[in-house]
C-alpha cells in the first residue's frame, strides 16, 4: 500500500516522458496511452478511496534523503478523497482533450505537461510535511504554466507571465515561511505541528517564537493564497483561464486552486488550530474574495472569463467556511464540513462548466457572449450539462452546491448566536457578523445572476446574425462526438445525484475529511430542506433574480442597431495587475533599488577614498630606484664602498672608476631579457609540440 502512494506520484511523471516519445511516432497511440495512464491513476485512487472508507487506517510512504530532508507521503480520508477527485477530473479532461485538440498544434507538449502536472498535484495532496508540499507545489506551478501559454498568442504569453510571476513570488515567500517555521519548531511534519502556535504561546517566556510562527504562517498564507486565487492575489485567474485550453482551464480552476486551499487548510487546522485571530483573518480574506470574484463575473462578457471570476468567488465561499472553523473552535463541525464539501462541489461543477465552454469554443472559436449567443439552442445534451453546473454552483436546492453553502451559512448563524450571547471567541461584533451573513447571501445572489446571464445568452436568446444562428442550429448532434458527450454527461449527472442524496453521499464525503481537519465525529442530523435552511437559498435566488433583471438586463446591455447586446462596463483602470502589480514590480522597485544601489556604490567609493586619505594614507617612498632591484642596489652599494676603500689605500696609483650599482643593474636586465626569450621559446616549442601531437592523433584516428 505504501508503494502505491509513491506510484501515484511518480507514475504519471514517467508516463509523461513515454507519451512524448510515443507522440513523435504516432499521435493516436499517444492519445490512447494518455487515456490509459489517467485511467490507471483513477483506478488506483478509487481503490485507495474505498480502502480508506472501510479500514480508515492511514498509509505512510517515506523516501529518505531526497532533496536533503526526504519526501514524506501519507494517505488519510481527506487525501484519499481529493486524490480520487483529482484523478477523476484528469481522466475526464484527458478523454475530452482528444476531440478538443484535434485541430491544435503542440499537442505532444500539452500531453507531456498534462501528465507531469498530474504527478505534481498528487504529490501536493499526498504530502505529509511542508517540505514535500513545497517541492511538488513548485513543480506543479512550472508545469501548469505551459497550459496557459499553449496557444503562444500575445495575450496567452502575457497571461502565462502573470501566472508564473504570481506563482514564483508566492513560492519564494512560502519558502521564507517554511524556513521561519523550521527555525522555531525543528520540524515540518504536519502531525508534529498540531497546535504549535498555541503551544509556544503558552510555554515560551519570550514572544519571539510566537511572532516567528505568526510571520511564518502569514508568509505561507501568501504562497498558498496566490495559488488558490484569494484576493488580492487573484489577478492571474481572470487572465489565465480564458486563454488556456478548456480541459486545462477545468483543471486549473477545479484542482490547482484546491492545492492552494490544501495549504490553507493545513495552516488553519494544524498550526493555528482554534486560533480566533487567524480565523478572523481568513474570514475577512474570504469575504473580500467572494464579493470581488462575483462582481467581476457579473460584469464579464466572456464565457470563460466569467467562469474564471466565478472560481475566485467560490474560493471566497470556501475561505469563509475555513475562517468560521477557526472562529468557532471546538464547535466548528458545520463550518469544516461546509468548507470541505464546497471544495469538492466546486471542483466537480467547474469540470462540467469549463468542458461545456470548451464545446462552445471548439465549434465557434469565440467566447464573447454576443458572438456565441444562441449556440446552445436545439442542443438538449449541452443544455442539460450546462444547466446542471449552473444550478449546482448557484446553490439551488436539490443540487450539490446547496448542501455546502447551507452548511457554511449555518456556521455563520451559529457564530452570530454565540456573539449575541457574549460567549464567542474573537472580536467581531454582532453587527459585523450580520453584515457578513448578508454579504454571503448577496454573493450567492450574484452567482445566480451571472449564471442566469450565461444560460440565457447561450440557450434562450438568438444570435443577432440570423445566418449565424442557422449555422448554430444546423450543428444539432454534430457539435461533439460520443466520447465527449458521455464524459460531459457523466460529470454533469454527478451534481444532482449528490444534491438529491445529501446524507448518503455528501455526508459520507464530509466524514472522510473530519480527521484531517482535527474535528470530532459529527453526530448531529441536519434537516436539509427545513424552512430555515431553504430561507437562505430563497434569499439568494430572489436577490439573483433582482440583480439579473435590474442590472444585467437594464444596465449591462444596450441597443446597437436596434439589437440589444451585452457590454462590459467594468473600468479597465480598475485592473489590479495594470494598476498596482506591474507598475510596482516592473517600474517602481527597479527604479528605487537602482537608485539605492548607485547610492551604496558611491558611498563605498567615498569611504575608501576617505580612509586612504586619513587612516590608511599612502606613505612616500624614501628612495625610488632608477634602475635595477633592491638586491642589485644593495650589492652595488657594497661593492662601490669596497672600491672607494681600495682606491684610497691599495689602488691609489691605479684607481678604478666602475659603478657597480649600474653594472649589476645591467646584468640583471640582461638576465631578465634572456629569461623572457627562453620562456617564449619554450612556450613556442610546446605549442608546436601540441600541434604536432594533435596532427598525429588525427592521423592515427582517420
Amino acid at each position: 500500500m505504501s508503494v502505491l502512494l509513491g506510484f501515484m506520484v511518480f507514475f504519471p511523471m514517467v508516463a509523461a516522458i513515454i507519451s512524448y516519445v510515443a507522440g513523435r511516432a504516432s499521435k493516436s497511440a499517444r492519445d490512447y496511452f494518455a487515456d490509459i495512464v489517467t485511467g490507471i491513476e483513477f483506478g488506483i485512487s478509487l481503490f485507495l478511496f474505498f480502502f480508506m472508507l472501510q479500514k480508515g487506517e492511514a498509509i505512510v510512504c517515506n523516501i529518505p534523503e531526497v532533496c536533503g530532508m526526504g519526501l514524506h507521503f501519507v494517505l488519510d480520508g481527506f487525501r484519499a478523497l481529493y486524490g480520487s477527485i483529482a484523478s477523476f477530473m484528469w481522466f475526464m479532461s484527458t478523454l475530452f482533450s482528444r476531440e478538443y485538440f484535434a485541430h491544435y498544434r503542440n499537442r505532444n507538449r500539452y500531453y507531456l505537461f498534462l501528465l507531469l502536472t498530474l504527478g505534481a498535484t498528487m504529490g501536493v495532496f499526498l504530502s505529509a510535511d511542508f517540505y514535500t508540499t513545497f517541492i511538488f507545489f513548485e513543480i506543479m506551478s512550472f508545469t501548469s504554466y505551459v497550459w496557459v501559454a499553449h496557444d503562444e498568442r500575445k495575450e496567452s504569453l502575457r497571461a502565462a507571465g502573470t501566472y508564473l510571476g504570481v506563482a514564483v513570488i508566492g513560492g519564494l515567500v512560502m519558502l521564507m515561511g517554511i524556513f521561519l517555521l523550521y527555525s522555531v519548531t525543528g520540524t515540518l511534519m504536519f502531525d508534529e505541528l498540531v497546535g504549535s502556535y498555541e503551544y509556544y504561546h503558552m510555554v515560551s517566556s519570550s514572544a519571539i517564537p510566537e511572532r516567528k510562527i505568526t510571520a511564518a504562517g502569514l508568509c505561507m498564507l501568501f504562497g498558498f493564497g496566490a495559488k488558490a486565487g484569494a484576493f488580492p492575489l487573484h489577478i492571474w485567474l481572470p487572465k489565465a483561464h480564458p486563454v488556456a485550453p478548456a480541459p486545462a482551464s477545468a483543471l486549473l480552476s477545479g484542482i490547482l486552486t484546491k492545492a492552494g486551499m490544501f495549504g490553507i487548510l493545513i495552516l488553519t487546522a494544524y498550526i493555528f488550530l482554534g486560533n480566533s485571530s487567524w480565523g478572523t483573518l481568513i474570514l475577512i480574506l474570504g469575504v473580500c474574495t467572494m464579493v470581488v470574484g462575483a462582481v467581476l463575473a457579473l460584469f464579464s462578457v466572456d464565457l470563460k472569463r466569467t467562469l474564471a471570476c466565478s472560481s475566485v468567488s467560490q474560493i471566497g465561499f470556501i475561505l469563509v467556511g475555513v475562517g468560521m472553523s477557526g472562529l468557532l473552535g471546538g464547535e466548528n463541525q458545520l463550518a469544516v464540513r461546509g468548507s470541505l464539501l464546497h471544495m469538492v462541489n466546486h471542483s466537480l461543477i467547474k469540470l462540467a462548466l469549463f468542458m461545456a465552454a470548451g464545446v462552445v469554443f471548439m465549434n465557434v472559436h469565440r467566447l464573447n457572449l454576443n458572438d456565441i449567443r444562441g449556440f446552445g439552442r436545439k442542443k438538449p445534451l449541452l443544455n442539460y450539462i450546462f444547466l446542471m453546473g449552473a444550478l449546482g454552483i448557484g446553490g439551488i436546492p436539490l443540487w450539490n452546491g446547496y448542501v455546502s453553502k447551507t452548511l457554511i451559512h449555518e456556521s455563520i448563524v451559529e457564530y452570530l448566536e454565540l456573539v449575541e450571547q457574549g460567549s464567542a471567541a474573537g472580536f467581531l461584533s454582532a453587527g459585523v457578523m450580520k453584515g457578513i451573513e448578508w454579504t454571503f447571501l448577496l454573493s450567492g445572489g450574484l452567482t445566480v445572476a451571472y449564471m442566469t446571464k450565461l444560460y440565457v445568452a447561450l440557450f434562450i436568446e438568438k444570435n443577432a446574425d440570423a445566418s449565424v444562428q442557422e449555422q448554430f442550429d444546423a450543428l444539432k448532434g454534430k457539435y461533439m462526438n460520443k466520447v465527449s458527450g458521455t464524459v460531459l454527461a457523466v460529470c454533469a449527472t454527478l451534481l444532482p445525484i449528490m444534491g438529491f442524496l445529501p446524507n448518503q453521499v455528501m455526508g459520507r464525503i464530509a466524514d472522510m475529511g473530519q480527521d484531517f481537519m482535527q474535528v470530532e465525529e459529527f453526530t448531529h442530523s441536519i434537516a436539509w430542506f427545513s424552512g430555515e435552511n431553504l430561507k437562505g437559498a430563497a434569499i439568494s435566488i430572489c436577490a439573483g433574480a433582482l440583480i439579473y433583471f435590474l442590472i444585467v438586463r437594464l444596465w449591462l446591455m444596450k441597443k446597437e442597431n436596434g439589437i440589444r447586446v451585452y457590454v462590459n462596463r467594468w473600468y479597465s483602470y480598475l485592473d489590479l495587475e495594470d494598476l498596482i502589480y506591474r507598475p510596482i514590480l516592473l517600474q517602481f522597485l527597479p527604479f528605487v533599488l537602482g537608485v539605492l544601489c548607485r547610492v551604496m556604490d558611491s558611498l563605498v567609493d567615498t569611504v575608501v577614498v576617505l580612509l586612504r586619505k586619513t587612516i590608511y594614507r599612502d606613505s612616500k617612498l624614501p628612495h625610488e630606484l632608477e634602475e635595477g632591484t633592491v638586491f642589485t642596489h644593495m650589492a652595488g652599494c657594497f661593492m662601490n664602498g669596497l672600491r672607494r676603500a681600495g682606491n684610497a689605500t691599495v689602488c691609489r696609483k691605479n684607481p678604478k672608476n666602475v659603478d657597480y650599482e649600474h653594472k649589476y643593474a645591467l646584468i640583471h636586465q640582461e638576465w631578465s631579457e634572456d629569461s623572457t626569450i627562453i620562456a617564449r621559446s619554450l612556450s613556442f616549442g610546446l605549442l608546436l609540440f601540441c600541434v604536432g601531437l594533435i596532427i598525429t592523433v588525427v592521423y592515427l584516428l582517420f
